[in-house]
């Protein structure tokens, strides 16, 4: 990434421009002319020089460090998103988001409940699965008998063969390279902290292939892609795989649709109508 002097300097000019010195403590006097904060206002409040922030403002010096940027992004009170822009104007990779951990919002759960035609689930970004809807139970089964720690979907795919057996088998390697190519991602934009760490050497002490596969050293973020689910009750159902990104950083939905003018419409009403309840009942 580049630094883009003049967008950076005119940003940085009309942030501080927009602040008031109440807003941030200073004393106003009555001849006050400034709209905004003063470039030396500025720059005390950073623990920068004013020399520097002049240089920045006319496009000049260095590119800022992210210390900086942060330090300035503070100084300005800029919310999250004008201190991505901040970031990206100075040809940084904006830092990580607020997430929201395990914690369901409510308008969330709603949204899956109202997903009546349509499977949905809601994982973390390393594949904790949250919740998912009726349609879902139906698809997947019910996790309420899997103890909370276990119920994540990469843990499954590596270590218990009823979540394989829902899969066809020539879609085995290819599915689980996805996975871990999908969590690599995901624990880098983590900066590989204590979860997704934790979560990676129990799928090593765990899975000979899952090590196999995490050593290729893959990466990817799982997108949209058809893929094939083999019900035990109504057989072999086709969906257009989504996976949509929400305002938490670290929360994904996954959305199953079947293809347009398919007969997987038809096999997921009978499985809507066969209902969570019975659809693994028999095969458990």
């Amino acid at each position: 990434m580049t630094v883009d002097r003049a967008k950076l300097a005119e940003f940085l000019r009309r942030s501080r421009e927009r602040l008031r010195p109440e807003e941030v403590g200073l004393v106003v006097g009555p001849r006050r002319r400034t709209p905004g904060l003063r470039r030396e206002e500025l720059a005390q409040l950073a623990g920068v020089s004013a020399d520097y922030v002049m240089r920045l403002e006319q496009a000049r010096g260095p590119q800022p460090s992210t210390q900086l940027l942060a330090a300035l992004a503070r100084a300005l009170r800029l919310s999250e998103d004008e201190r991505d822009h901040l970031y990206l104007l100075a040809g940084h990779r904006p830092p990580a988001g607020s997430g929201a951990g395990h914690e369901v919002r409510p308008a969330l759960r709603y949204l899956l409940d109202r997903l009546g035609d349509t499977p949905a689930q809601l994982v973390t970004d390393l594949g904790d699965l949250l919740a998912q809807n009726a349609l879902a139970d139906a698809l997947f089964g019910c996790v309420c008998e899997i103890g909370e720690r276990d119920r994540n979907i990469m843990w499954r795919w590596f270590t218990d063969p009823r979540m394989r057996a829902l899969y066809r088998v020539e879609d085995h390697d290819q599915l689980g390279r996805e996975l871990v190519a999908d969590l690599r991602a995901a624990a880098a934009h983590r900066g590989y902290d204590q979860p997704a760490t934790a979560l990676i050497e129990r799928l090593e002490a765990a899975s000979e292939q899952f090590t196999a596969l995490w050593h290729r050293h893959e990466v990817a973020l799982r997108r949209g892609h058809r893929v094939s689910v083999v019900h035990p009750t109504v057989g072999p159902i086709e969906f257009d795989f989504e996976v949509l990104q929400t305002q938490a950083t670290d929360q994904r939905l996954r959305l199953f649709t079947p293809p347009p003018e398919s007969a997987s419409i038809e096999a997921l009403e009978l499985l809507r109508n066969v209902g969570p309840e019975t659809a693994h009942r028999s095969h458990e």
